[in-house]
């Protein structure tokens, strides 16, 4: 159920209530409409009673799936976990860079689902018009215009890219760490904190989309400190594809540091999925020093001494947990809460004492860092 409760908070922060949720298992999902008949029209009689106007999915609906299911359920909209995804992205876009790159993830997502929706987006070029033929069909008067939309947004990114790309160039050899990280897990209040800025945060999914750059100096050690988009379970791939080059502050960074909420009860395999997307955007390879924040909100069951049930994971004391990371996990870690300010002093020791080390190899002569 926490996957749904993910859910649940990704409609809130898109500005929906949640109001029920349903589980159905399966082996693997139904080909035309994602779960069963029997699950579809129990759904459908439910939105009918109760005036339900949005039903969300958990994951992503083929274009049949979706007008399948839209056959069944025909007094609430349908909309899959992408969809949602980049709703949420398109109301948290502020520059004309995220923007862009929103509505070109939103193109690549619509191109394939075409079929059967009356987009009619001819109407919208401005007097333009339509260089199909008589026999031209909606559809293919559609994808085209789509397609067209696409090409043109690719192009207008490559150009901002290429001034992104001379702007890291501009940095010279600076030392750069990358604030990584599940959404919603503390990275611009970890920002503030560092580089005494004002980074926008919010207890929010994708409260960032912009990535901010911010030099910071502890003692005399100057670094370079990016904060990123957060990452989340079944990220969608048009998202990842039209964040690249915002993700190459990621790619190029000499240090990742992963923060984690450890408050979260998934918080393991929350790491999980970063440590997969890194790799998915070719950085799992960089050095990685591990936050995890939040300790002020850690809460755990007590353990009964008496129980013959083996000790779990809800069990764990924070005492417990720091002591199994701290032995167990290859990466360097701290335990920190930024919003209480605890550990920050170590942390920013500890952070000191890795970009020393990257600066002095690169300017053997600069011994006085040391």
């Amino acid at each position: 159920m926490e996957y749904l409760d993910e859910l649940e908070f990704l409609a809130e922060t898109a500005g929906a209530a949640g109001d029920r949720k349903f589980v159905q298992r399966l082996d693997k999902p139904e080909k035309a409409t994602y779960i069963r008949s029997g699950k579809l029209e129990e759904i459908a009689q439910y939105c009918e009673e109760n005036c339900i106007n949005y039903v969300i999915f958990d994951d992503e609906l083929t274009g049949m799936q979706q007008r399948n299911i839209e056959k069944v359920i025909k007094t609430a909209a349908v909309i899959d976990r992408t969809s949602l995804i980049l709703e949420i992205f398109a109301q948290r876009a502020k520059t004309s860079y995220a923007k862009m790159q929103v509505e070109l993830a939103r193109y690549n997502y619509m191109l394939p689902r075409l079929a059967g929706m009356w987009t009619h987006l001819e109407r919208q070029r401005g007097g333009h018009g339509t260089r199909g033929g008589m026999g031209e069909t909606q559809i293919e008067v559609d994808r085209r215009i789509v397609k067209e939309r696409i090409t043109r947004l690719r192009e207008q990114l490559k150009k901002v890219d290429k001034q992104m790309s001379t702007q890291r160039g501009n940095r010279g050899q600076m030392v750069r760490l990358a604030l990584v990280g599940y959404t919603n897990v503390g990275k611009s209040t970890l920002m503030n904190l560092l580089a005494k800025s004002d980074v926008f945060a919010e207890n929010k999914l994708f409260a960032t989309l912009d990535t901010t750059v911010r030099k910071v100096v502890i003692e005399n050690c100057p670094f370079l400190l990016s904060d990123t988009v957060g990452f989340i379970r079944k990220l969608p791939t048009q998202l990842i594809e039209a964040f690249k080059s915002t993700l190459d502050e990621v790619r190029e960074a000499d240090i990742l540091v992963h923060v984690v909420d450890i408050s979260h009860p998934e918080f393991e395999e929350q790491m999980e999925v970063v440590e997969r997307t890194l790799q998915e955007i070719g950085a799992a390879k960089k050095p990685v020093y591990v936050v995890f924040n939040k300790i002020d909100s850690y809460t755990y069951e007590e353990y009964d001494e008496f129980s013959i049930e083996p000790k779990s994971k809800e069990n764990r004391s924070l005492d417990e947990l720091m002591n199994s990371w701290i032995a167990d996990e290859k990466s360097p870690c701290i335990f920190i809460s930024a919003k209480e300010k605890t550990n920050i002093s170590k942390l920013k020791n500890d952070i000191y004492k890795m970009v020393a080390e990257i600066h002095a190899g690169r300017y053997p002569f600069n011994n006085f860092l040391w």
